[in-house]
Order: C-alpha cells, then sequence, then structure tokens
C-alpha cells in the first residue's frame, strides 16, 4: 500500500530553495565558519560542508508538515556540519527547523523540546568549564543556546501567544451563539406574552358579538335582534378600546414592559358585570389582600379568560368566581355547568388554557382545568393558585 506523502507548503519551498543558493554562494567564495585547522574538523576541505547543508535544506520542506522528522533529520545534519568546516546558513536554517518544531509540532513536543535544549545548554557550559578550567570552554554551552535554546524558547512565546488569541477568537464565537441565543429566547418570549396579551383583550369581546349575532340571526324577533346589538355594540367598542391601548403598548420606544393601565383585581366587578350583560349568571366572591401587580394581573386574566371559555362553551347555569388569599397563596377559582348547550356557540383553539398555564408557570404557582362532580352537578372547574410574597418577580403579560 503506497504512502501518500504530504505535499510541502509553498512558503517552505521558498525557505529551502532561498536558503540552499545562500549557502552555495557562501561555498563558492569559500566562507567557512572553521578552519580546517581546528581539531574537532574531521572532514576538512569544502565538498564534505555540501552534505549537511543539502540535507538541511530538505528538512526545510518538512518545517510545517513534518516538524519532528525534520527536526531530527536536521540534528544529525547540524552534528555532521560540525564535524566539517561549516557553512553559516546551515546552522541558520538548523534555527529555523528549532523554531518550527516547537511552533507547528504537537502540543507535547513544543514544551519538551525547550526544556531538553534547556538543559542541554547548561550541561555545555558547566561540563566543559569544569572539566578544562579554562573560560573558553563556556562558549560551548553558549553556542548551544544561541542555536538550539533561544529559537525553541521563541517557538514556545509564539505558540503561546498564538493559542491565546485563538481562545480569546473561540469565547468570542461562544458569546456571540450565546448572546443571539439570548436574542432568540427574548423574542420568542415576547410574542408569547403578545399573543397572550392580544388573546385576553379581544377574545372575551369577539365571542360575545359571534354568540349574540348567531342568536340574533337565528330568531326572527326584533326585540331580540336590538338587544343583540346592543350587546354586539357595546363589546365592539371595548374590544377596539382594548386594542387601541395594545397598539399604544407595541408603539411606545420607552421601555415599559407592562401596559400603562394594566388592569388590576378591583376591576373585576367591572369584568363580571359585562360577563351578565352578555347573557352569564355569574356570582363573585372576593377575599384578598394586597398582592404584587404581576400576580394580580395573572389573577386578572385568568379570571377573564375563564369567564370567555364559559361564554363559548358552558351550558346553562350559574358561573361562581372565587378568589381567595391563605398562607401567601392567591387561589382562583371558577366553576361553570359542564355539558351539551342549547344556544349558539363560538369555536376555541385551546390558546387560552395554553395562556393561563404559563401565566401561572412564569409565577411558580399552579394551573387545572376540567370537569369535577359537584352537588349541583357536573361543572367545568377552573384552578390556580399563585405565589403572593414580595419577591415574585416575572412578566405574566
Amino acid at each position: 500500500m503506497a504512502v501518500r506523502l504530504t505535499r510541502p507548503r509553498r512558503f517552505d519551498v521558498y525557505v529551502a530553495l532561498g536558503s540552499l543558493l545562500g549557502g552555495l554562494l557562501l561555498w563558492t567564495l569559500g566562507l567557512a565558519t572553521r578552519p580546517h585547522t581546528e581539531s574537532y574538523v574531521l572532514l576538512p576541505g569544502r565538498w564534505p560542508v555540501l552534505l549537511p547543508l543539502l540535507v538541511m535544506a530538505g528538512c526545510e520542506l518538512l518545517r510545517r508538515t513534518a516538524p519532528r522528522t525534520a527536526l531530527l533529520i536536521g540534528t544529525a545534519a547540524i552534528v555532521l556540519d560540525t564535524v566539517t568546516q561549516g557553512n553559516l546558513v546551515t546552522i541558520l536554517m538548523f534555527t529555523d527547523l528549532m523554531y518550527a518544531a516547537v511552533l507547528y509540532g504537537p502540543p507535547a513536543s513544543a514544551h519538551r523540546i525547550p526544556r531538553i535544549t534547556g538543559m542541554l545548554s547548561v550541561a555545555g557550559t558547566v561540563v566543559p568549564f569544569a572539566v578544562r578550567r579554562e573560560p573558553e570552554a563556556l562558549l560551548l554551552g553558549v553556542v548551544i543556546g544561541v542555536v538550539a535554546f533561544a529559537p525553541a524558547a521563541t517557538g514556545l512565546i509564539v505558540r503561546n501567544h498564538r493559542d491565546a488569541a485563538e481562545a480569546a477568537r473561540l469565547r468570542a464565537a461562544q458569546t456571540a451563539l450565546l448572546a443571539e441565543m439570548d436574542r432568540t429566547q427574548a423574542v420568542t418570549a415576547e410574542r408569547a406574552r403578545m399573543a397572550r396579551e392580544l388573546h385576553d383583550m379581544v377574545a372575551n369581546h369577539l365571542s360575545a358579538i359571534a354568540i349574540h349575532s348567531t342568536a340574533a340571526l337565528s330568531l326572527d324577533d326584533p326585540k331580540t335582534s336590538q338587544d343583540a346589538l346592543a350587546v354586539i355594540r357595546e363589546n365592539s367598542v371595548e374590544g377596539l378600546a382594548e386594542m387601541r391601548r395594545l397598539i399604544g403598548i407595541l408603539r411606545d420606544s420607552s421601555g415599559d414592559v407592562e401596559p400603562v393601565a394594566a388592569p388590576t383585581l378591583d376591576g373585576l366587578g367591572v369584568l363580571v358585570e359585562g360577563a351578565r350583560t352578555n347573557g352569564l349568571d355569574v356570582t363573585l366572591d372576593t377575599a384578598h389582600g394586597t398582592v404584587p401587580a404581576p400576580v394580580e394581573l395573572a389573577a386578572y386574566r385568568i379570571v377573564q379568560e375563564s369567564l370567555t371559555n364559559t361564554l363559548k362553551h358552558a351550558g346553562p347555569g350559574r358561573v361562581t368566581v372565587s378568589l381567595a388569599q391563605q398562607d401567601g397563596v392567591l387561589t382562583i377559582t371558577v366553576t361553570s355547568p359542564y355539558g351539551d348547550r342549547d344556544g349558539p356557540g363560538a369555536p376555541g383553539s385551546g390558546a387560552g388554557l395554553v395562556g393561563m398555564r404559563e401565566r401561572a408557570a412564569l409565577l411558580d404557582g399552579t394551573f387545572e382545568a376540567g370537569p369535577e362532580d359537584s352537588p349541583d352537578g357536573k361543572v367545568w372547574a377552573v384552578r390556580a393558585t399563585l405565589p403572593v410574597h414580595e419577591t415574585v418577580e416575572g412578566d405574566t403579560a
């Protein structure tokens, strides 16, 4: 099975070619780094210098694609260059291989190579001086430090800065992603809030209009039609007023989240009176103290939506609305007859129950609705409990 070699980078090809040409120029001019009279020059002459130069130029092609392999081969080449008269470009290419091995190599090698070269620099300084006791012996450690440790340390510094920049970029991307998620959630929550507000504001009036208009069309009685038209007009006017108020909220740029004149529990009497005008037999029983504004608004909307559902779906009979506050909890109960409806009704989408459940959940309350058995027969009961302690926070609109 053939092994496919990684193609060298274009920049690495330029570095290798430029270094080779520079080394050949120095070789042609006879500019060696050491005279042939040195004791450690085992291969004197011009031609032995070419072999480490060519090998080192080939290693430069692998400086980024295979940095550790290039450094190992380059180390052997620099040792060979040491026993020749040497070439300055060969030494410079080795320092570049050391730098590239730390910068582009694996993280383990990036931290291991500076430690190894640092220890070699210290050993190259201490051991020769301890053996020969001559100041010139210190030069070996200096040479190792300049050729090996300095480029390795430089590569580690550059790598750390690059990793820090990459980490900062990732954190910025994560922050932007979280901000986008928060924005999406805020938009979704605002759309749900406005949907609940719009439904609760107009559903009651539109349901009354639909039921009474159906009654007026089905009965050929001028008095009944006149009464139905009066109720239709009243609900139309009130519905338009609610719509104008909602539009004003949407156009308000002051940053207010709550409606300017949010309904309160003191308005339950008017709400019940309107339900009676629409033909419901409603009794109201309230026993509560001062409650926070979010709880007050949620309780009002739950009662309003319950009466709307009663108007659309309940059979004939008495409707009871009860509010009681005890042990820091406001309990809301609305019961209505459950059974077949004789008169006209209005279609429902189920959004009202969903909205009431969401309002209770936003205040850490509970909500349940369904048929129950009572002494007066089967009824549909809506029950909600809302905490009324002052630490309640939330938007229930």
